[in-house]
């Protein structure tokens, strides 16, 4: 059943089979797409060429971006029985924090590539909207789909999967774009407030990804893998851990400038103490998933679904947390890793967006 929520949702009587099953699962593309252009401008060295080349990816996120949300509105205004279901559905609603983190990883990349395209004041704007929609949305999730699966959904002991994740990710997302705003506000307590804010989003994420990520791991154990197609899903858990990486550094690099040079460079000091750790975690979790991917592949096959794009998303938030770790030390090991983990991104997001253009056209 899961892996087929995963790319069929519901039933529906609509006959356009464009809008008939536009789960907010699909927005896993606009997520996978903007992290390879962000990725790109966070690296630790330039790659002649690769910010032109970001720069082109963002617009079309922005055009994959533009057109999900059309989509979903039609699906709404013709199937507004089917979508709100998608938020009754033990599956389908933890997906419901796809369309927020999609939302603020296009404001982040306009104020990280589109800036140059669009100029900054309507880089500034476009970002401000999607990341505070974003936000709100993420923190709704967080809360809602959490609470609907403890009092209506009975969950079997080997029902834990990286899909549990969704809901709880967005705001390590916020905190972690959230920084970007801060040289935009003014001095004193709107930066002050901004930056308690993320670090609170920070812990809100962590805690609750590392009560589910325990889940999968005993589930992993006990029952294995489970069906093929959900798989992929596996590399769900490599997000919290590589965007929290992200925020640590991005927020403890901005603290100094607010709470003053010594609370501030403790603050600094423990985005390492945490990101490095945490990066080896990323690491062993990659290999782990990588290795059970492909046995299973090797095995039974593995079926695509929209699934794959959890080989892009998560791969990218890692890209960005090593790229963190390092400009903070300086090592050129974590800069190798950050570039040849890019290089891996890069593929995986040619790989699954081929493959995801064409079971559009097998729709039509």
């Amino acid at each position: 059943m899961t892996a087929v929520m995963l790319d069929r949702p519901t039933t529906t009587t609509s006959t356009s089979p464009w809008f008939s099953n536009v789960g907010p699962n699909w927005f896993a593309a606009a997520m996978g797409t903007g992290i390879v252009a962000n990725a790109a401008a966070s690296l630790p060295f330039q790659v002649p060429g690769l910010l032109v080349v970001a720069k082109g990816i963002w617009l079309l996120d922005v055009v994959i971006l533009a057109t999900l949300l059309t989509a979903t509105s039609l699906h709404w205004a013709r199937n507004p029985v089917v979508a709100r279901g998608h938020l009754e559905h033990p599956v389908m609603a933890n997906f419901y924090g796809a369309p927020a983190m999609a939302l603020m990883t296009v404001g982040a990349g306009a104020l990280l590539l589109g800036k140059d395209l669009i100029g900054v004041p309507a880089a500034l704007a476009l970002a401000a909207v999607l990341w505070l929609a974003g936000t709100a949305l993420g923190l709704f999730t967080a809360v809602v789909v959490p609470y609907k699966a403890i009092t209506k959904h009975r969950m079997k002991p080997d029902a834990a999967f990286g899909g549990w994740l969704m809901p709880v990710v967005p705001p390590m997302v916020s905190a972690a774009t959230g920084p970007l705003f801060l040289p935009h506000l003014p001095a004193g307590q709107w930066r002050l407030s901004l930056l308690v804010c993320c670090y609170a989003m920070f812990g809100l994420t962590l805690l609750a990804s590392l009560l589910v990520i325990a889940m999968i791991w005993t589930k992993l154990i006990l029952h294995g893998v489970g069906a093929a197609a959900a798989v992929p899903a596996l590399f769900i858990v490599l997000g919290p851990i590589g965007q929290s990486i992200t925020a640590a550094h991005n927020l403890g690099q901005a603290a100094p400038a607010i709470v003053g040079e010594s609370d501030g460079q403790i603050l600094r000091v423990s985005g390492l103490l945490y990101g490095l750790p945490m990066w080896g975690f990323a690491v062993l979790w990659l290999a782990l998933a990588s290795a059970l991917t492909l046995r299973v592949a090797r095995t039974e096959g593995l079926p695509f679904t929209l699934t794959w794009w959890s080989f892009t998303f998560p791969v990218g938030t890692v890209v960005t947390g090593t790229s963190g770790l390092a400009v903070a030390t300086g090592s050129t090991l974590l800069g190798a890793a950050a570039g040849l983990l890019y290089v891996g991104l890069a593929a995986a997001w040619l790989t699954v967006g081929a493959r995801t253009l064409g079971l559009l056209r097998a729709r039509v």
